[in-house]
């Protein structure tokens, strides 16, 4: 994996002038590192609706493991651009292919960037025809539970039309907690659901989408990851 992190790399820094090719290599680099990586940990996958997986659309997931990072880097199509939280860059090495790959950060202390942060984002997914991964948790569950969902998903939506494919994650928590380094051999599912319209979206109504959204969430979750009431 560090060969083909130190390739990929060169090839990101060779297409600096080509911010937009940068997202696709570093969506391909996503495929074989994650699909690698997912090999060599050998948790069985069982993978559902994935006729919803190549879709020009904005996909969202639940986050409760390091582990959901690498799945949606392997299983999202070529040209999506993901949105992280600034502080990625930090990350050794992953923060800095991240950033390499041109995908976008948002400052969360900082509200007025962070809704500029979005519009660029939905900019770039009409103007360059991509598609877009985010977690609208906004941070990963230490339990596994769903968490509330923040409202960018539902601002992105509405800016640049693009159906909802969401993406539900089980198993992951299990497999790798947080703050542990041991991965253990945990099942995992990963399911796409059907496309949601957003076409006839409007900004009065945001509550209202964040609200169905979770609510599908929470219906095709099993009982160990939902809310508690």
């Amino acid at each position: 994996m560090m060969i083909t992190t130190f390739f990929w790399a060169i090839v990101m820094l060779i297409l600096l002038p080509w911010p937009y090719e940068r997202i696709k290599q570093g969506n391909a680099y996503g495929h074989v590192t994650g699909r690698m990586l997912m090999w060599i940990l050998g948790n069985p996958i069982e993978i559902r609706g994935a006729e919803y997986s190549n879709l020009k659309a904005i996909y969202v997931s639940n986050h409760a493991s390091p582990l959901d990072i690498f799945l949606v880097m392997w299983l999202t199509p070529i040209g999506t651009v993901g949105i992280a939280k600034k502080e990625i860059i930090w990350y050794p090495l992953f923060g800095q292919l991240y950033v390499l790959a041109n995908h976008l950060r948002i400052d969360r202390s900082n509200p007025r960037a962070a809704i500029e942060s979005m519009k660029q984002a939905a900019r770039a997914v009409v103007d360059k025809n991509l598609s877009l991964i985010i977690f609208p948790e906004g941070t990963r569950s230490k339990t596994g539970r769903l968490l509330p969902f923040k409202k960018g998903f539902v601002h992105l939506a509405i800016q640049s039309r693009r159906p909802i494919v969401p993406i539900v994650l089980t198993g992951t928590h299990l497999a790798w907690r947080k703050n542990s380094l041991h991965v253990r051999p945990a099942p995992l599912t990963v399911t796409y659901l059907p496309p949601i319209r957003t076409d006839d979206w409007t900004i009065d109504k945001v509550d209202d989408y964040v609200e169905m959204l979770h609510s599908i969430y929470v219906e095709n979750l099993p009982d160990s990851q939902k809310p508690l009431p």
